[in-house]
Order: structure tokens, then C-alpha cells, then sequence
């Protein structure tokens, strides 16, 4: 082969290589701009960029009707993350920087350092939250000093954490000095026993008291805290306080290896550009969203949102983080916002966003967007709800300005008569929604206990409103007939036991009564005649078919009540038959019974959820249970006499005709006194039911020292008006010298 030959044969050669080259190169350039474009985007903006988590807008909650009663708006959160800080970059001064620019401003910021913010300082435990008293407690006792003075504290009053104190073995009560083995075994065991005091403490709410008692006053506490997170000595007392309140924050984030700490929510476009142009190390602004209520009304039903704290002990077992939740993290506490958190919390989305070195955001990438939670509409009336809450606080309110009780409460349910629906569920004292966590140690400190859900977990003697119920029992079991009359002459007498008696109402005796006369009547003798025929076993057997002594299904919790029963030797059955002997049931319950009666025995359970569905309304995920638990036998003709009976309460001649006559439908219903003993005022209850031949909702209502059920008989017909008339609210109030029951 010539030289010409050779020559050629390398440049086919180098070509083909070339070729070869260009081909793989365009291959790998196919493969990263076409096929696995998004991924190495992605990529190559993490190389330069952080990586952010989306929060998504909570769902939206609406009434029955669409109205929207809480919402999510988009917001802006400013964070503190430690790791943001420079290398050798001091986190205090960043912090104190940083605060000062809020406090110039005037952003408030999240601080839950229980330690007032001004001198003289104070505790301010009284106003936390069980869970955020136990993170602190948790941090007091992380601090060496603190954990010493508290433990030798409890070695000298161990009755401070109770008596399981006393589980702890003792210490000897004198220890030779001289010997030096006895002495290092009495402060080993004192060291063990001081260890688990603390222990047992930090299962209790820590008070300022105790600590003020353990030589640990607020100041001194500040400095050991100055001196474990080490703040400069530069600093003024007042400086120190500020930083110490994130300081504290973010220690207790180090224990679940977090970095960041929603400083302040809510902030606006002007602050973030202050920010921004002020190039504050360690601050980020990242998107959010808070909780906007459209109305102050159904505070106990909708319940309240709040982050989730490192001391929640399903974030510290993992079952949260299992779950895709974070520190800081919103989650339903109570109510509907609980009841419905898979639905309401929706899914959050990550974005990616670039910086220069300024730190200013150059680029943002959404790798996932984030789903907003899904729309929960409720069975509530919300324009009911409303006429409810404002009639029971009117007449609570007339109560205390006659007789000075300014601590009563009351509690009203409205069930939608053959689904178990919830129309209404109010109670009173109550709070706005919107200001609950500023107003907390108010709410938590009143007397009258506006937290607590009167209507669903407050429990009364149902009184007189239990007789229609013991007369389906006595007809359907055949224990008295329709026609049976029997003779009130006042006072019954347990037969064989004349020790043993109840009077009537009327003392003077009703005289000769039918069952449909003796529930208008509310004849006490009737009733504990067919109490002591039917005895406990019939009667209970009844209560539970109506649902009492049981949880009624509404999503957010109840109390199931007490049923009556007969203690050893004793036959308390006349005396459960007319509403007495320990029993005691929720105004939920009482509602929800007066629907299964009038609806002729079918058994529904209570809830509140009509639909769930997604955020953009196009997909129905779940649906309120109406179904048929059970059905109580009940014969037409029961179910007349015991309707006539109620009937008879609201007509010409009843009791309750006086205020009734003003109300726009017809309607049966049953009061009752709940006595209390001791001297106290009885509770008053009240039952009802409309429109009369054609039941569409049951209500039933408890005013605490509200004596007798005839004084609400007024408010539950205004009540009655504006779900049926909302142009034609009843005035009725009651008359003076009214005999009441």
C-alpha cells in the first residue's frame, strides 16, 4: 500500500471516529434535552438552589346551603433557619437584627417563652396551652441548673407531683458523715429519686408557683438560658429577652433535627421588601396561608387549627411524620377541622428556587404543585346556627340579670327528623373563632368554660322530657293500654314499701289519666306506675334503642351519658321512668331521640357532614351516613297518643299554649325540671318537634339553673319561627306567676 493510499485509509479513519463522536454526543444531548429534559432542569437548578415545600391552601368548610363558613387565605410566613447563617456568623445577632426590625415595624412575632416580655419579668404559664407548658417544662428541665434546683426541690416536697410520689423508694433519714461510702450511696439514691420526681413532674402542667418555690425565678432562669444558648453579655436584659424567645424555639426544634422556625405570619409586601433589601441572614419568606372565618357563629363545631409542636406525642412516636407531616405544620385540633383533617389538610407542592449570592432570588421551579384540601360541606343551617346561638344567649342573659348566676351555661341540638342530620348545635358561653389565640387565657380562664361543647359533651337528668319515651316502652310491651286510665291521687307509694314515694307535680293528684293525658300532664304517678310494671331491665332496653347511653356518630365526639340502674337491692325503675335515678344524657342525645319517636322508630345517628368534595367541586369524595341504624317497633297508634300527648303541651289549655299561640307551625313538645339538690337551681329542659303532622326537625335545649323546662318554652319558639318563617319571629316571653314544670 502507497504512502497516498495510507494517508487516506487514516483520514477515513479519523472521520468515521469523529463521526462516531458527534453521534454519541447527539445522542446524550437527545437524551438530556428531550427525553429527561425536566429532570436535569430540576437538577441543575438543586445544584444552585434550595429546595421549598409548598404549602397547600387548607379546604374550605361550608354550611348546608354553600355558605362558606372558614376558608384559607394566601399569605406570606417569615422563617428563621439557622443553617441560611454564614459560617462563624453569630445566630444572636442575626436574631436580635432581626426582631428589632419586626418590633420597628410592628410584626408581631411567635414567641412562646413563658417569660413576659417586659421587666418586671413574670411567668405567663396560666396562658399556655397543656402542650406548650410541656415543652417548656421539657426545655427547664434540659437546663443542668434548672433540673438540679427543681429536683432537690422535690426531694423536700414530693407531695408536689402526688401520690404516686410515694412508688419512689424513700431515703435514709441519716447518713453517718464519717462515712464516706454511705454518703456516696445516700447521694446516688438521692440523685435516682430526684430523676424520677422530675420524671413524674413533666406528666404535669408545671406552674409559675413551683418554679418561684424552687428558686427559680424568671430572671434567674433567663441567665442560665443567656448562659446555654450563649447570648453576648453586650446585650441588654431587654435584648436578651427578645432573642431568647426565638433562641428557645429553635432548641426545641434541634431535638427533632430542625433547623427553621415560622418567626411571624402574615407579613406584608412591605415588609417582605425590607427584608429583602436588608439582606437579613438567616430570614426567608416562604408562601403560607391562615384561617379566614366568614362567621363568629358554631365556634365548638368547627373547632381550631394550630401548628404541630415537637412535644405532640403522635410528632414525637413518628405517627405524623409517617403521615407527611412536618414541624410547624398545621393540624386540626378539634371539631370539623380534626374530624376532617385528611380531607381539609390537602397536599403540599415543592419548589425549587435559585439565589445569587446576594441572596436574591433569581428563578423558581415547581417540581410538584400543591393541591389545595377539599371542600367539606356541613348539614348546618348556618342562618339557623346563628338564630339559635344569639336566642340562647338572650335568655341566659335575662336569667343572670334576675337572679345574679352569671355561670350557668346552655346547650341546644336541632336534628333533621329521618337522616340524623344536624342542623344546629349551639352552645353558650362561646367565643369568636377568629380571636381564640389571642384570647386565649381569657377563654381558658372563665368559669363558665366557653371551650366545652354543651350541646355534645355536657351530660343532664333528663326530667319530665323522658316520659314520651316511657310511654312507647309501657304501650308497645303491653304494660298499659290506650284506653287504661290510671288515678293520680298525688303521691306514689313503692308497693310494699311505703318508706318509698314520689310525689307528683301537683300534689293534690291529677286524678284519673290516660297515657296521652298523663304526658300532657307530666303526671309523675303515671310514669312511675309504668316504671315499677316495665322495671330497669324494659326501660334500659328502650333507652338504648333511642340511642341514649350511646355515641350518637357525630364526628366530632360526644359523651355517651349515664343509663339508670338499680343499685343492690333497689328498684330505681319508677323513678328512671320519669327522668330521674342517675341517669343523664347530652342535649344532641335528647334531640336525636325525639327525632326516632316522631319518625316512627327509625333510629338514625347524628351527624354533621352532608358532602365532601374536591377543591374544585368537580368530584363528590365522600357523603354524610343518613342510613337506618335501627328501628324501634312503634305501632301507629302508639305513636299518636304519644305525639297527641305532646301536642296537648302547646295547645289551648296546655301550659305552653302561652307562648306557642305566636308560633308559626304547629308543633308537640315536652319540658323538664333536672334537680340538682344541694340547694342548687334545677336545670331546665326542653323538647319539641315540628311541623306537627308532618315532623321535619327535633330540638331539644338544657339551660343550666334554668329551673324549669317552661322558662325556655319562648326561646325554642323563636327558634322554631326563624327556621320556618324568617319573617315571623315569635316575641313570646314568659308571664309572670306561670306554674311551671
Amino acid at each position: 500500500m502507497n504512502r497516498k493510499d495510507t494517508r487516506a485509509l487514516r483520514l477515513y479513519a479519523l472521520a468515521g471516529l469523529l463521526t462516531l463522536v458527534l453521534l454519541m454526543f447527539a445522542g446524550v444531548l437527545y437524551n438530556t434535552q428531550i427525553v429527561n429534559h425536566d429532570y436535569y432542569v430540576a437538577q441543575s437548578i438543586r445544584t444552585i438552589a434550595r429546595e421549598e415545600k409548598v404549602e397547600a391552601s387548607r379546604g374550605v368548610i361550608t354550611d348546608r346551603n354553600g355558605q362558606v363558613m372558614v376558608s384559607s387565605r394566601s399569605t406570606y410566613s417569615l422563617t428563621f433557619d439557622s443553617s441560611l447563617l454564614k459560617d462563624g456568623e453569630d445566630p444572636n445577632e442575626a436574631i436580635l437584627r432581626l426582631v428589632q426590625l419586626c418590633q420597628a415595624n410592628g410584626v408581631s412575632w411567635i414567641d412562646n417563652l413563658p417569660i413576659s416580655r417586659q421587666s418586671p419579668y413574670t411567668y405567663t404559664l396560666d396562658s399556655m396551652t397543656d402542650t406548650l407548658n410541656s415543652r417548656f417544662l421539657k426545655y427547664v428541665i434540659s437546663l443542668k441548673p434548672a433540673s438540679e434546683a427543681l429536683g432537690n426541690y422535690l426531694l423536700e416536697h414530693p407531695e408536689t407531683v402526688g401520690e404516686s410520689a410515694d412508688s419512689i423508694p424513700t431515703l435514709p433519714s441519716e447518713v453517718d458523715p464519717s462515712d464516706k461510702e454511705a454518703v456516696e450511696s445516700a447521694e446516688k439514691a438521692a440523685k435516682e429519686r430526684a430523676k424520677e420526681l422530675l420524671e413524674l413532674l413533666t406528666k404535669q402542667r408545671l406552674s409559675a408557683q413551683l418554679l418561684t418555690d424552687a428558686g427559680i425565678s424568671p430572671e434567674t432562669l433567663m441567665d442560665w438560658m443567656r448562659e446555654d444558648l450563649e447570648v453576648p453579655a453586650s446585650f441588654s436584659q431587654a435584648e436578651a429577652r427578645m432573642v431568647l424567645g426565638i433562641q428557645y424555639e429553635l432548641s426545641v426544634r434541634k431535638v427533632v433535627s430542625t433547623t427553621d422556625y415560622v418567626m411571624a405570619e402574615d407579613i406584608s409586601t412591605g415588609f417582605i421588601s425590607l427584608l429583602a433589601d436588608g439582606q437579613y441572614s438567616g430570614a426567608k419568606v416562604t408562601a403560607s396561608s391562615v384561617r379566614e372565618y366568614a362567621t363568629t357563629y358554631a365556634a365548638q363545631i368547627l373547632g381550631r387549627v394550630t401548628p404541630i409542636y415537637a412535644s405532640d406525642p403522635e410528632y414525637q412516636d413518628g405517627t405524623l411524620m409517617e403521615q407527611g407531616y412536618d414541624l410547624d405544620d398545621k393540624i386540626g385540633r378539634s371539631g370539623v377541622e380534626k374530624a376532617f383533617e385528611k380531607y381539609l389538610r390537602g397536599t403540599d407542592g415543592t419548589r425549587v428556587v435559585s439565589t445569587n449570592s446576594n441572596g436574591k432570588i433569581t428563578g423558581e421551579f415547581y417540581s410538584e404543585q400543591p393541591e389545595p384540601g377539599s371542600t367539606v360541606e356541613l348539614t348546618i343551617d348556618l342562618d339557623l346556627q346563628q338564630a339559635v346561638e344569639e336566642n340562647l344567649a338572650a335568655t341566659v342573659a335575662r336569667m343572670d340579670a334576675e337572679d345574679g348566676d352569671d355561670t350557668r351555661g346552655a346547650g341546644c341540638a336541632i336534628v333533621k327528623v329521618g337522616t340524623g342530620e344536624i342542623l344546629a348545635l349551639a352552645s353558650y358561653p362561646t367565643f369568636d373563632p377568629s380571636t381564640y389565640g389571642t384570647n386565649y387565657a381569657e377563654i381558658s380562664n372563665n368559669p363558665a368554660r366557653p371551650e366545652v361543647n354543651r350541646a355534645t359533651q355536657g351530660t343532664y337528668a333528663p326530667g319530665s322530657t323522658l316520659k314520651p319515651l316511657t310511654a312507647v316502652a309501657a304501650l308497645e310491651t303491653g304494660n298499659v293500654t290506650l284506653t287504661e286510665k290510671i288515678n293520680d291521687t298525688g303521691k306514689w307509694t313503692y308497693p310494699g314499701s311505703p318508706q318509698s314515694y314520689t310525689y307528683c307535680w301537683k300534689h293534690s293528684g291529677h286524678g284519673l289519666l290516660n297515657v296521652t293525658e298523663a304526658i300532657t300532664n307530666s303526671c309523675n304517678y303515671f310514669f312511675a306506675t309504668m316504671g315499677y310494671r316495665m322495671g330497669m331491665d324494659t326501660l334500659v332496653e328502650y333507652l338504648k334503642a333511642f340511642g341514649l347511653g350511646a355515641h350518637t356518630g357525630i364526628e366530632i365526639g360526644d359523651s355517651t351519658g349515664t343509663l339508670p340502674e338499680n343499685p343492690p337491692g333497689e328498684d330505681q325503675a319508677p323513678w328512671a321512668a320519669f327522668g330521674q335515678s342517675s341517669q343523664a344524657y347530652t342535649p344532641l342525645q335528647l334531640a336525636n331521640y325525639i327525632a326516632t319517636l316522631v319518625s316512627g322508630g327509625e333510629h338514625c345517628e347524628a351527624h354533621l357532614l352532608k358532602a365532601i368534595k374536591s377543591y374544585d367541586n368537580t368530584e363528590v369524595l365522600a357523603m354524610g351516613d343518613s342510613s337506618v341504624k335501627n328501628t324501634v317497633s312503634i305501632k301507629d297508634s302508639t305513636l299518636e297518643a304519644v305525639k297527641e300527648g305532646m301536642l296537648g303541651y302547646t295547645q289551648p289549655g296546655g301550659d305552653l299554649y302561652t307562648y306557642f299561640r305566636n308560633c308559626v307551625v304547629k308543633a308537640g313538645a315536652k319540658t323538664g325540671t333536672a334537680q340538682l339538690g344541694g340547694g342548687q337551681t334545677n336545670n331546665g329542659v326542653f323538647v319539641c318537634f315540628a311541623p306537627y303532622d308532618d315532623p321535619q326537625i327535633a330540638l331539644a335545649m338544657v339551660i343550666e339553673h334554668g329551673n324549669a323546662g317552661a322558662a325556655l318554652a319562648s326561646t325554642a319558639v323563636n327558634i322554631l319561627n326563624a327556621y320556618f318563617s324568617a319573617d315571623e319571629i315569635g316575641t313570646a316571653v314568659i308571664g309572670e306567676n306561670q306554674l311551671l314544670q
